[in-house]
C-alpha cells in the first residue's frame, strides 16, 4: 500500500516536471528524467513547490519500498525453500549415494543445502569415454565440488584396472587409493569394464574377482572404506532392443556398451557369479552394488544375495523405475524385509560443460518423483505409464534415505 501511494505521488511529480506524456519517448518517465539530468536540459519556466522536508521523506520512503520489494522477490526466488512435495524428503537429511557431479557451480551447493542433503560423488575410469579415460580431471573437479558444497558432496575415488598384468600394479593402485583416503575419499568405484571390456594378454575377459585385484580389495577393507561395484548391466543389455525398456535410449546412445551386439562377451550370469565370488572371498569388505546390483528385474535375485552375503547392499541409482514395474506389494514387502540393505541413489550428473539450469531441474524432478513413489500412495508417471506409490513406513524411509548410507558408507557425514 505504501509503495502504491509513493508511486502515485512520484507519477504526479514527474507529470508536472515534463510535458512528454505520449509517444516512444514516454515509455519511461523515470528514464526521461535522468536523460534530461545527463543532458543538462533547462526545466520549463513553471515551478513546482515541494518543500525540502517533503522530498527528504519521499526519498526515504522510496528507498524503503524498493528495499522491501527487492527482499520479497529475493525470498520468493525458485530454489530458496523446499517445495511441499520435498519437505518430508529434506526432513530426513537425505543422502544420495550415487551422483557424478564434476561442475563447481554454487547452484548445486545451494540445492544440496536447501534439501538438507549430502551425496557420494563418484569417479569412474572407462577408456571408451574421453572424459573418463583417466582419474583426472574428474578427481580434481570432484574435490573442488566437495569444497564448494561445504563438504556435502563426498568423494568416491577409483583406480585404473587396465594395467593389471604389469609389474607392481597392485602396489601402485594401493598407493594412489591410500593418498585419496588421506584426502577424504570414503569409497572406491569398480566398473563394468571388468567383465564387459577388459581382456588379458591371453585374450580372456577379466572379471572383478581376478586375483590381481585382491590386494587392492584387502587394502580398502583395512581402511574401512567401501567398494561401490557397478558390475554388469540390466538384462536389457543382453536382449533385443525394446522401446518400452527404461534403458532403450541409453543403448541407443552407447552402442559400444550393448552386449546383445557382442555375443562374444561373457554372459550376465557369469559376470555376476564373479561379483558374488568377490563378496565371498572378502567378507570384511563392505560392497554396495550400484544400480540394484544389476539385479533389477526381480527383487528375489537381490534377496538371495542379501541372505547369502552379509557384506552386500545395493543402491537404487537409475533403477527406481524397475521397482515401479514389478508388483507393488512384492516390492513393498521386499523393501520392508531388507530395509537395512537398500541405499537411495540416483546417478544424477553435473558435467563441466553441461547446462546447470537443466541439470538442476532434473535433480529436483528426480528427487520429487522418487520421494513421492517411496513415501506415499500417490501415482507417479514414467515413460507414459502411471504407477502407485509404495507408502513405506517412516522408519523404513529413514533407513533407505539416510541411515543405510551412514552405515554402509563410513565417513559420508564428514566432520558432522
Amino acid at each position: 500500500m505504501v509503495a502504491g501511494k509513493i508511486e502515485n505521488l512520484k507519477s504526479k511529480i514527474e507529470a508536472r516536471k515534463s510535458p512528454i506524456t505520449n509517444g516512444p519517448m514516454a515509455r519511461s518517465r523515470k528514464a526521461c528524467y535522468y536523460r534530461d539530468r545527463r543532458n543538462a536540459v533547462k526545466p520549463p519556466s513553471w515551478k513546482l513547490t515541494v518543500s525540502p522536508l517533503t522530498l527528504a521523506v519521499l526519498a526515504v520512503l522510496v528507498v524503503l519500498a524498493n528495499s522491501l520489494h527487492t527482499s520479497f522477490h529475493s525470498e520468493a526466488r525458485p530454489g530458496q525453500a523446499a517445495d511441499a512435495d520435498l519437505a518430508g524428503f529434506a526432513a530426513l537429511a537425505p543422502i544420495d549415494a550415487h551422483v557424478h557431479l564434476y561442475k563447481d557451480d554454487p547452484a548445486f551447493g545451494a540445492l544440496m543445502q536447501r534439501l538438507n542433503m549430502r551425496a557420494l560423488n563418484i569417479c569412474v575410469i572407462d577408456d571408451r569415454d574421453p572424459f573418463f579415460k583417466g582419474l583426472e580431471p574428474q578427481r580434481g573437479d570432484a574435490i573442488r565440488v566437495r569444497q564448494s558444497t561445504g563438504g556435502r558432496a563426498v568423494l568416491c575415488t577409483t583406480f585404473s584396472p587396465y594395467d593389471f598384468e604389469t609389474l607392481g600394479f597392485a602396489q601402485r593402485a594401493i598407493r594412489q587409493l591410500d593418498a585419496d583416503f588421506a584426502a577424504g575419499a570414503i569409497a572406491v568405484k569398480i566398473y563394468k569394464v571388468m567383465g564387459m571390456e577388459m581382456k588379458s594378454k591371453a585374450g580372456k575377459y577379466v572379471m572383478p574377482d581376478n586375483p590381481a585385484f585382491e590386494p587392492i580389495y584387502q587394502d580398502i577393507a583395512a581402511h574401512h572404506r567401501t567398494v561401490v561395484a557397478h558390475i554388469a548391466e540390466p538384462d536389457s543389455c543382453w536382449q533385443p532392443r525394446n522401446p518400452a525398456s527404461p534403458d532403450y535410449s541409453y543403448y541407443q546412445e552407447h552402442p559400444e556398451e550393448y552386449a546383445y551386439a557382442h555375443p562374444e562377451w561373457p554372459s550376465k550370469a557369469a559376470i555376476l557369479a564373479a561379483r558374488d565370488h568377490l563378496l565371498a572371498e572378502n567378507p570384511n569388505l563392505l560392497v554396495v552394488g550400484a544400480h540394484l546390483g544389476s539385479m533389477e528385474v526381480d527383487v528375489d535375485q537381490m534377496a538371495r544375495r542379501f541372505d547369502r552375503y552379509a557384506n552386500f547392499a545395493v543402491d537404487t541409482a537409475a533403477r527406481v523405475p524397475y521397482f515401479m514395474m514389478q508388483p507393488r506389494n512384492k516390492v513393498r514387502a521386499f523393501l520392508i524385509k531388507y530395509q537395512d540393505r537398500i541405499l537411495y541413489g540416483t546417478d544424477l550428473e553435473g558435467m563441466p560443460k553441461s547446462d546447470t539450469a537443466k541439470d538442476l531441474k532434473e535433480w529436483n524432478d528426480t528427487y520429487r518423483r522418487d520421494w513421492i513413489f517411496f513415501s506415499s500412495d500417490r501415482t507417479v508417471e514414467y515413460l507414459g505409464h502411471t504407477y502407485p506409490g509404495l507408502s513405506l513406513p517412516a522408519p523404513v524411509l529413514r533407513k533407505i534415505f539416510h541411515d543405510n548410507a551412514v552405515h554402509w558408507l563410513p565417513g559420508i557425514m564428514g566432520d558432522k
